[in-house]
């Protein structure tokens, strides 16, 4: 089955080593909370807060072993009073897990967004 996982993290500065640790980070806690090989890994559309601009998120995943996995960076809506300098990811993956036992991963201030489905 094909299932979908939320994901989100924060970092303190527009920096592209900030950034790139925290999505290596958060793709790791992705993998591991729902017991995934980067084989099982269909696509991932990482987005970001208009404030991150000195990476692509995607950098990061194709560093930590997802090579040929379908990946897409865009901008998130630029809404007024919304968290800044997040990353946002929405992977799809293989799994035989059931719908209610995909952990969705809130790290760092990015755990505010979702008190109901982070884990």
């Amino acid at each position: 089955m094909v299932r979908a996982i939320r994901g989100a993290t924060q970092v303190d500065a527009d920096e592209r080593d900030l950034v790139l640790a925290a999505t290596a980070e958060l793709v790791a806690e992705v993998l591991a909370r729902n017991e995934l090989l980067v084989s099982d890994v269909i696509s991932v559309l990482f987005t970001t807060t208009p404030d991150l601009t000195s990476e692509f998120p995607a950098v990061a995943a194709r560093k930590v072993g997802f090579e040929d996995v379908p990946l897409l960076c865009a901008s998130e809506i630029d809404v007024p009073g919304s968290m800044p300098r997040v990353i946002r990811l929405l992977a799809h993956a293989d799994t035989t897990r059931p719908r209610h036992l995909i952990r969705h991963v809130y790290l760092r201030g990015a755990a505010r967004l979702r008190h109901d489905i982070a884990q």
